[in-house]
């Protein structure tokens, strides 16, 4: 297949059109990893065990799903690219699921949580996975595709922040009412989802066509070969957990341990707040050393916070609102500067024959994150019950500790062993540059 070149710079106006889908996106995630457990574990009255196993279910339906998008989309053919079909093709399934979900009739049980989440998972996977590899193709630039994943992971933490900030816009006082936050969100996202997927197709979708498909045993060699994606996805996949487990348990352990449940969401709102005035902040650090220490710095200063976290206890919400502050900058690292470099690694797949395999690479990404946030959910809560722990109860001093240790401890251990796989990252700068040489010498 023949290269059409270094692909241009995109403008201002193109890269806010192409990171406009991350708003759904990222206004999706707030409710499924912390509304959505509690609603069906306090108000439609589900286990925490129930809810925790149909949501793990429900997250291992993407071992399937992704890797089928991710080939498939790599195949895709058509007037308008290769990826722009699938985000115009997950807006109805996206609508129909989380308008079934996130305002369940009044006799819904185990089965409706299940049958729509996967409906829901489906269409969130055909619509962030395309998005994600369309991206990573728009710029062969070490640096300019960290600007490309930061337009995208901005709006998804700016769709975050406004998910986060419902319960306040409602105007709720006193507890968060995960239900009447999600039915809000449910009718936001009806108009938003179209709109801003109408205008991502705005942006070009021709750089990379579709190559020739590779031998599944050529394919298969490459990819096991490919160390840095190995590696990559590996600490992907630990620090993924450590997100995980605060983000499913964020509601429990301010109104339990905190003792602030009226704090919810301003929490949450500063939280995602700062992370959006941290993604510049990133970048530019990201430039000077390189994406892979810029990101190793940040999860440094999340984990060495983060430690103090389980000394906190009932009155400590002023204190929780600083580290709030101090974590939240450090949040637009962690979800750009991990999509830049997965960009460059599928420069080596594609340097040493295996084609354009963008989709298929962001695939195995996107489950190994589905993965860590499923096993949040179903570790997480199952570890609770055997505490003896209650979502609906006053507890004592034991489950609540067991709740902070989940919520704090467990997370900084798991980004220290993320931070020792990437330190030492062997695709820097120069590398990619090389990798790009022999990409074009290969496809000429």
């Amino acid at each position: 297949m023949a290269d059409t070149g270094p692909a241009p710079a995109l403008s201002i106006a193109r890269l806010i059109a192409y990171g406009l889908p991350g708003l759904p996106i990222g206004a999706l995630g707030v409710p499924l990893f912390i509304f959505l457990p509690t609603f069906y574990s306090q108000e439609v009255g589900l286990s925490l065990t129930t809810v925790g196993a149909i949501l793990l279910v429900a997250r291992l339906w993407d071992v399937v799903t992704d890797p089928a998008i991710g080939a498939l989309s790599d195949r895709t053919r058509s007037r308008i690219g290769r990826r722009r079909p699938w985000l115009i093709a997950a807006v109805p399934v996206l609508m129909l699921s989380v308008w079934m979900i996130f305002r369940p009739p009044e006799d819904a049980g185990a089965w409706h949580l299940l049958v729509w989440s996967l409906v829901l998972y489906l269409g969130w996977t055909m619509i962030q996975l395309p998005h994600s590899a369309w991206g990573a193709e728009l710029s062969d630039d070490y640096d300019g595709r960290s600007r490309i994943a930061g337009s995208r992971e901005g709006f998804v933490v700016v769709g975050t922040l406004l998910a986060a900030g419902t319960p306040i816009m409602l105007g709720i006082d006193g507890d968060l009412r995960p239900g009447a936050a999600l039915a809000a969100l449910a009718v936001a996202l009806m108009v938003v989802l179209p709109a801003t997927v109408a205008a991502a197709a705005a942006v070009p979708d021709h750089h990379m066509q579709a190559g020739q498909p590779v031998p599944w045993s050529e394919s298969r060699r490459l990819l096991l070969q490919n160390r840095p994606f190995l590696r990559l996805i590996l600490a992907y996949l630990i620090n993924g957990l450590a997100n995980g487990l605060p983000a499913t348990l964020f509601l429990l352990f301010v109104e339990h341990v905190l003792a602030a449940p009226e704090q919810q969401g301003l929490l949450l709102f500063v939280y995602f707040l700062c992370g959006i005035l941290g993604v510049p902040l990133w970048l530019a650090v990201a430039r000077r050393i390189g994406k892979h220490r810029a990101w190793c710095t940040a999860m440094s200063i999340n984990a060495a916070i983060f430690a103090f976290v389980p000394l906190l206890g009932a009155g400590d919400a002023d204190i929780f609102l600083a580290i709030c502050v101090a974590t939240g900058l450090c949040l637009g690292a962690d979800l750009t500067l991990p999509s830049a470099i997965q960009a460059d690694v599928v420069d080596v797949d594609t340097a040493k024959g295996g084609g354009r395999r963008t989709g298929l690479y962001f695939a195995f990404w996107g489950m190994a994150t589905k993965l860590a946030l499923a096993l949040a959910v179903g570790v997480a809560f199952s570890l609770l019950d055997l505490a003896g722990f209650e979502a609906a109860a006053k507890n004592a001093s034991g489950p609540l500790l067991a709740l902070a240790l989940l919520y704090a401890g467990l997370p900084v251990a798991l980004k220290a062993v993320a931070i020792t796989l990437m330190w030492r990252f062997p695709l820097d700068r120069a590398a990619q540059a090389d990798l790009r040489v022999e990409i074009r010498r290969r496809e000429t």
